[in-house]
């Protein structure tokens, strides 16, 4: 499985209207290869370099898994059934970079997954984490790069 995005490429620099200094708007996703068992898809987007420990800026559980990825700017309700849950801010929908300082690196994880989830609209990362248990069939992740200046 793969998982790529037409606003920047792997390791690169996450354009500045997918942060909270631009537009704050989520960038477009495209994935292939999932694999033939797949009854849904998840996908976390984390910053394991925030100074309190990882912070979770989307958090997306139940996209169907024929899809083949997110456009930019999607809403924060009406997913193509698809459950948004509750990001680090607190909030459901996509949050983008922000740095306090220093570069920060963003892992956008897509994950194959054998069931859905019955998990609630507010479900946590953690949650979402704990619910996947046995049930990855397949991940796939691309990583960005962000630096406020």
């Amino acid at each position: 499985m793969e998982i790529t995005s037409t606003a920047f490429s792997e390791g690169g620099n996450i354009p500045r209207q997918y942060t909270c200094d631009g537009a704050n708007i989520s960038p477009p996703l495209a994935w292939k290869d999932v694999p033939a068992g797949a009854q849904s898809l998840a996908l976390v987007v984390a910053d394991p370099d925030a100074p309190s420990g990882t912070f979770y800026h989307w958090v997306i559980f139940n996209l169907p898994a024929g899809s083949t990825g997110l456009p930019e700017a999607l809403p924060a309700a009406g997913t193509a059934g698809a459950v948004q849950g509750t990001s680090s801010f607190r909030r459901p929908g996509y949050g983008g970079p922000c740095p306090p300082s220093g570069v920060h690196r963003y892992y956008f994880t897509l994950y194959a997954l054998d069931t859905r989830l019955g998990l609630q609209a507010r479900a946590t990362a953690s949650d979402l984490q704990a619910a996947m248990q046995g049930h990855v069939l397949a991940q796939a992740r691309l990583m960005g790069r962000y630096r406020r200046s």
